[in-house]
């Protein structure tokens, strides 16, 4: 891939079939893979910051306090409860802490309320809840903290289409509120009417191909 771009604020759905390298791509971006060359930067205060230049520790520091990510499986705590499970960023990161309102608990319940989670859900083991609710605190955890970047990979697979709409206004409302960048991946094309732009990674992947031959 010769270029990838991501502006601050901008909402991107990237979507292609099975194989095409999204799952890469969103490990490239979080600074979990490293890329055998080039570079992944992300623009944080004013100065880009190179993810494959890191430590491994400091890109693990730098994952927790600047990207924000919404799993296909969700990957929530089973023996947290909700509201314990959206704190979780914040107890790893004093950057997401200091960029709260007010403490973590508050602004916690204030995602949980904008979500549409009731609040007599917060202390319930997360086991408990429907797939369309662990999908919500999922994106609460991911937001709390406002964190430059939240990846999402495939995060409505398992909803019905008017599931689907309603979940797509919910994360695209709170980061917009938030600030955030979002990249959101897909294999359901029709979803990308919600988004700024979107990108085809097959056809990107084969133009990049072109030029290299």
């Amino acid at each position: 891939m010769a270029d990838f771009e991501i502006r601050p604020g901008e909402r991107l759905f990237v979507h292609g079939p099975s194989g095409s390298g999204k799952s890469t791509l969103l490990g490239l971006l979080g600074g979990v893979l490293r890329p055998e060359q080039g570079r992944i930067a992300l623009q944080v205060d004013g100065r880009a910051v190179v993810l494959n230049a890191l430590s491994d520790r400091a890109r693990d520091r730098f994952r927790v306090d600047h990207i924000g990510f919404v799993f296909q499986q969700f990957n929530l705590v089973p023996y947290l409860s909700v509201l314990d499970n959206i704190c979780l960023p914040c107890r790893f990161s004093a950057r997401r802490r200091q960029r709260l309102a007010g403490d973590e608990r508050t602004e916690a319940r204030r995602l949980l309320r904008a979500l549409d989670l009731a609040p007599a859900l917060e202390a319930a083991p997360v086991t408990r809840l429907s797939v369309g609710q662990q999908q919500r605190v999922a994106v609460a955890r991911a937001l709390i903290g406002r964190p430059e970047l939240l990846i999402a990979d495939e995060p409505t697979s398992a909803l019905d289409a008017q599931r689907q709409a309603g979940f797509l206004d919910l994360l695209l409302q709170e980061s917009a509120a938030s600030g955030a960048s979002v990249v959101f991946v897909s294999h359901d094309e029709r979803l990308a009417g919600h988004f700024d732009r979107q990108v085809a990674l097959g056809q990107l992947n084969r133009a990049t191909a072109l030029q290299e031959a």
